[in-house]
């Protein structure tokens, strides 16, 4: 009993102190450890050959398709860890405060896709021949929405995220060809002539996996005790509910799994569920694992995922410089390569040289190099950001 009252205490301390800082390291840790790995699905994107997806088991390896698979973990986290970041900062902003900078900085996070990340870091060009809409558009607009969704108690706020995500996959017979509902729900191009645009990811249900999130962030006021066995238990029932409507194979994605060659290849095809739109067995897929990965590290970071720990006190910064480094870096090879550049600055993800296409080991080279070569970057910046309170530091 006086266990329980000392580390009640403790967590009144914890909490009191969390009031002055918000951040909490857990979550700092994970959203780290998937900007990371965020980088290696990037760095294929840039160094990869794309003669066939990573997923297409007809030609995939199983190394190939678990690179590919385990950055499908980065996105929802992402989304998820951005509604509970706006739920703890009702710690130190007003409703109508948090409102405010939500509203902004979505219309903020959907400028600097449209721009900067579309301009300065895949293309590197300003002709707008080609554009996605892509994962800090969704972002943008989840945050939008969750600067509403705010004023409601959490417990609606939670049912909208739980409807939006477990009933979308009703939608998937839904054959609408207009740019709307490519927006929503069918990635695919809204804008054809004169320049392309396209949707990679579709609002729903990124805002549900968003205002989840928030609801998430309710856990971090309770007990230490508690907390950690609502993320055991909820993690545990994410995973088994996937394996479970996953092996059913009736609802909850519109790839069904099937057979394969091998026990192995059978396995892939389980493990291959809808990314684009995030189907519900995609996300139970990747949530309920990060749940339990909030789990193990909420008593305390190890030694060796401190690194982590800086990156994801900086999440933007990094994002927005990794993707123009890594590009920078497919320039140079392919100068060196070819004496020619020009694929690389017109649509490097689609258009490549003849015989482009590294090695698994060699872009698992290039992407340790660009991680370690924005390690001191992200540290000083978080140092910036610990000593410094400006205004628009928080939108980075």
């Amino acid at each position: 009993m006086w266990l329980d009252r000392l580390e009640w205490r403790l967590s009144a301390m914890a909490e009191t102190d969390t009031n002055t800082r918000v951040r909490i390291e857990s979550i700092d840790v994970v959203r780290g450890v998937i900007m990371v790995l965020m980088a290696l699905d990037h760095t294929r994107d840039f160094f990869g050959s794309h003669t066939f997806f990573p997923e297409d088991l007809a030609h995939t390896t199983i190394p190939l398709f678990f690179t590919r698979w385990i950055t499908h973990f980065c996105a929802p986290v992402f989304f998820l860890l951005t509604g509970t970041g706006a739920y703890l900062s009702l710690r130190k902003k007003s409703k109508s405060e948090l409102s405010r900078f939500l509203f902004v900085r979505g219309l903020w996070l959907i400028f600097l896709e449209l721009v900067v990340v579309r301009c300065l870091g895949w293309w590197f060009n300003f002709d707008y021949n080609v554009t996605g809409l892509a994962v800090l558009w969704a972002l943008g607009w989840a945050m939008i929405v969750l600067s509403a969704l705010v004023y409601l108690p959490v417990p609606a706020v939670t049912t909208f995220g739980i409807v939006m995500i477990a009933s979308h996959n009703l939608l998937d017979s839904v054959r609408w060809t207009n740019p709307l509902w490519s927006i929503l729900h069918s990635p695919g191009l809204i804008i054809k002539d004169p320049h392309m645009v396209y949707v990679a990811y579709p609002l729903i249900p990124w805002i549900g996996v968003t205002a989840v999130g928030y609801s998430l962030g309710q856990s971090y006021s309770w007990t230490p005790v508690r907390r950690r066995s609502f993320l055991l238990s909820l993690g545990v029932g994410l995973t088994a509910a996937f394996v479970i409507l996953r092996t059913v194979n009736i609802y909850g994605d519109p790839q069904r799994w099937t057979p394969q060659r091998s026990a192995a290849f059978t396995v892939l095809s389980f493990l291959k569920t809808n990314k684009y739109p995030p189907s519900l067995l995609f996300l139970l897929m990747t949530l309920g694992p990060a749940l339990l990965l909030l789990w193990a590290v909420d008593a305390r970071t190890p030694q060796w995922l401190r690194p982590a720990l800086i990156v994801g006190k900086v999440p933007m910064f990094y994002y927005l410089l990794h993707i123009p480094l890594i590009h920078l870096l497919a320039v140079a090879v392919c100068y060196s390569r070819y004496g020619h550049v020009h694929w690389m600055f017109e649509d490097p993800l689609f258009l490549q040289p003849p015989g482009w296409g590294y090695s698994l080991p060699i872009i698992y080279l290039v992407w340790a190099g660009v991680v370690l070569a924005l390690y001191p970057l992200c540290r000083w910046f978080a140092g910036l950001k610990h000593r410094r309170k400006d205004v628009w530091l928080s939108y980075f």
